[in-house]
């Protein structure tokens, strides 16, 4: 019973936490991330509490981290590739409309030197504004004591010449620099003038009025003219004469545009299946050097008349054992046209020094090198595994009947492991479709795609292609960037689930004995 009760009051205490998180979130303007928030403890609340959800208990805590770590950053990225989200497109139109009211401009050029005083009463201020040549103290513009909250509510404070005169002493240049978030907000309004004064230095105020005013959500030039309007598919301002956009953008739902781009601008299109061609064909082909590689040398690892077995074993797998940024570092180096050891070597023996940084093909090839050394001692051990359980017996068998061993190999070692490995493949398959780091590392991308639209490389995967687009392009294209994510996700799931059907056993026939 007083488990029972422990139990409800800590549920309690955590609903009350819940809704509590998710007025605020809905307050600060996200209220489907409050609604999400209050739904999942409600739940959460239900599964536990209840005696008809036992089995939920154990399935909800995979199921959340699921959800929170692959399921909405998913749903999130599918969500991004159907706006124009980019970094000409960040901000909400309120945001837009607050950027445009910052534009001031001078009626008039004059500017008042000013002193800010403490007044009589603590936490309030006077501002002296000494006006025209000769005596100040006949000429001197004092405002009434005035709070920081009256000041930074813009609060129009009347300048007058028959206010009593602060007795403090002026504040420093530093407690000035210390009230300019709220001093920035003042407004001071001088005798028989209709514009307020306002900060425009540390020192001296001025006359400033807002360059453009809104009017029936247009944004007209006062100096100009010029009539912005706003244009809800492009999310932006744009000019009413001619339709070119002013100013930063708002984030819109375009729908399908990002996808239209890819496949039907030429200048994207042509670097994107080219760059696509050759992602599937460096997955295929590191899959294939790696596993070669790998189940050849534990193979060779298994031949028992081979002396030093366990210390070949450990140098082998050395390269799995080191953090991988390192290898590609240091192969980075090797492979440099000018100093690089790689091309010392060639040039002495044989008078070349490849450009492997800049030739296309040459670049691949030494991504594809790169990524065997990489790969191969994960092949190997995994390898070294499967071939444990293969049966003595067999190889008796073979030679019995006189079979060397490539007919070993190729008749008895490779049909028994690889139906096992196969799923590994696949995972293989799915990791170097998406290896980014050794692309980032390696090449990162270059040499570029000469005419792409896009900043596209030779040696870029979609992975990398996407991540040059996101955050190296100037424009900063997350948009087109996640609908390229969008369509890898679709791909490669696709590749995956074709081939684990592949990997399925035959039927068997049905009838017979």
């Amino acid at each position: 019973m007083i488990a029972r009760t422990f139990n409800r009051i800590v549920w309690a205490l955590v609903l009350g936490g819940a809704v509590f998180l998710a007025a605020r979130m809905a307050w600060a303007g996200a209220p489907v991330l409050g609604a999400l928030l209050l739904a999942a403890a409600l739940f959460a609340a239900w599964v536990y509490t209840s005696a008809r959800a036992h089995a939920p208990r154990y399935l909800l805590p995979g199921l959340a981290t699921f959800a929170v770590f692959v399921l909405m950053p998913l749903l999130y990225t599918v969500y991004i590739a159907f706006t124009n989200f980019s970094g000409e497109h960040l901000l909400s139109q309120d945001r837009v409309r607050a950027w445009f009211a910052q534009d001031l401009y001078a009626p008039d050029d004059a500017r008042y030197a000013f002193r800010l005083h403490p007044a009589a009463v603590p936490g309030q201020y006077q501002i002296v504004v000494p006006m025209g040549a000769g005596d100040l103290g006949r000429n001197l513009l004092i405002s009434r004591p005035f709070t920081t909250n009256e000041a930074a509510a813009g609060q129009p404070v009347t300048l007058a010449l028959n206010v009593v005169a602060p007795t403090a002493k002026p504040l420093g240049i530093r407690d000035v620099v210390a009230a300019r978030p709220w001093l920035n907000r003042a407004r001071f309004t001088p005798p028989g003038a209709t514009t307020p004064l306002r900060l425009v230095s540390l020192r001296a105020l001025g006359y400033r009025l807002p360059l453009w005013d809104e009017q029936d959500g247009r944004l007209v030039n006062a100096l100009t003219g010029k009539v912005l309007v706003p244009d809800p598919e492009r999310g932006n301002y744009v000019d009413k004469t001619t339709g070119e956009p002013v100013g930063p953008g708002w984030r819109v739902w375009i729908g399908t545009e990002n996808f239209r781009l890819i496949f039907g601008d030429p200048a994207i299109r042509a670097p994107f299946l080219k760059i696509f061609g050759w992602n599937v064909c460096f997955a295929l082909l590191s899959v294939a050097t790696t596993f070669a590689i790998g189940v050849v040398l534990a193979c060779l690892l298994q031949w028992k008349a081979l002396r030093g077995r366990a210390i070949y074993r450990t140098l082998l797998i050395l390269p799995y054992a080191i953090p991988a940024f390192i290898p590609i570092l240091v192969f980075k180096g090797l492979f440099n046209e000018g100093y690089g050891e790689i091309n010392h070597v060639l040039s002495a023996l044989f008078g070349i020094a490849p450009h492997w940084f800049t030739d296309p093909w040459l670049a691949r090839a030494m991504i594809l090198i790169v990524n065997a050394w990489l790969g191969y001692p994960y092949m190997m051990i995994i390898a070294s595994g499967m071939l444990q359980a293969v049966p003595d017996e067999l190889y008796e068998a073979t030679a019995i009947d006189g079979a060397g061993p490539w007919t070993n190999f190729a008749k008895v070692t490779l049909p028994q492991i690889f139906p096992p490995l196969f799923p590994l493949l696949i995972a293989s398959f799915a990791f170097n479709f998406n290896n980014f780091s050794l692309i980032y590392l390696l090449t990162g991308g270059k040499p570029d795609i000469v005419g792409s639209a896009t900043v596209a490389g030779t040696t870029d995967l979609l992975v990398s292609y996407t991540f040059r687009m996101a955050f190296k392009d100037s424009s900063a294209r997350f948009g087109f960037a996640s609908a390229v994510a969008t369509l890898l996700f679709i791909v490669v799931a696709l590749l995956a689930w074709q081939q684990l059907r592949w990997s399925r056993p035959a039927p068997a026939a049905k009838g017979g004995r």
